[in-house]
C-alpha cells in the first residue's frame, strides 16, 4: 500500500486498522437490531480456515477505476460464510445478496478523478501479501468521517 500510495497520494487511502473484508454489508440499523443481529450471528457454525491474499484490481474496471483493492482467497470457505451470514440475517428481513460474492480488501478510493496511475500495477505478477487463519469474524459499525470511515467491533464471532 506504501508504494502503491506513491504513484497517487490524491486517492482516499484506508486506514491500516480499517482493513477487513466485508461478508454482508446492512445499512443502518437501530441498537434493537443490532442485538438480533448479534443473536442471529452466533448461529453461524463455520471451521476456521486460512485466507490468502493476492493480487491487486479495480472497481468497476481499470479503465474506470474507482476502488483499487488487494485479492482475498479464502477457498469456498470464504463465500460459504458469507452466505450463511447472508441466510441468517434474511430471517430478521435484511435483504438477500444478489451480486455474487467478491473478497477483497479495499485499499484506496477515487477522489475526484479514476486512479488509473495505479493501473500498471496490473502488468506484474501477481503480489502475494501473505496468508492467515480466520478464526473468528466481526460485526463491526462503520461511522463516515472525513478522510475514510472510521469502523468498531461490536461483537466477536469464533469460527470452530
Amino acid at each position: 500500500m506504501e508504494r502503491a500510495r506513491l504513484l497517487t497520494p490524491a486517492a482516499r487511502w484506508a486506514r491500516v486498522e480499517g482493513l477487513h473484508i466485508t461478508l454482508k454489508f446492512v445499512g443502518e440499523a437501530s441498537a434493537a437490531r443490532v442485538e438480533e443481529m448479534k443473536t442471529a450471528l452466533a448461529s453461524v457454525k463455520a471451521a476456521s480456515f486460512a485466507v490468502h491474499f493476492i493480487g491487486v484490481g479495480f472497481f468497476p474496471t481499470p479503465k474506470a477505476a474507482r476502488v483499487f483493492w488487494a485479492g482475498v482467497d479464502g477457498g469456498d470457505h470464504l463465500p460459504r460464510l458469507a452466505s450463511a451470514i447472508d441466510a441468517v440475517l434474511e430471517k430478521l428481513s435484511f435483504p438477500r445478496e444478489t451480486k455474487p460474492y467478491h473478497p477483497h480488501l479495499t485499499l484506496a478510493r477515487a477522489i475526484s478523478r479514476p486512479l488509473r496511475e495505479l493501473q500498471p500495477l496490473l502488468a506484474v505478477p501477481s503480489p502475494q501479501f501473505g496468508t492467515m487463519t480466520a478464526r473468528e469474524f466481526f460485526l463491526y459499525q462503520s461511522q463516515p468521517q472525513k478522510g475514510g470511515s472510521k469502523y468498531t467491533k461490536l461483537e466477536r464471532l469464533g469460527l470452530e
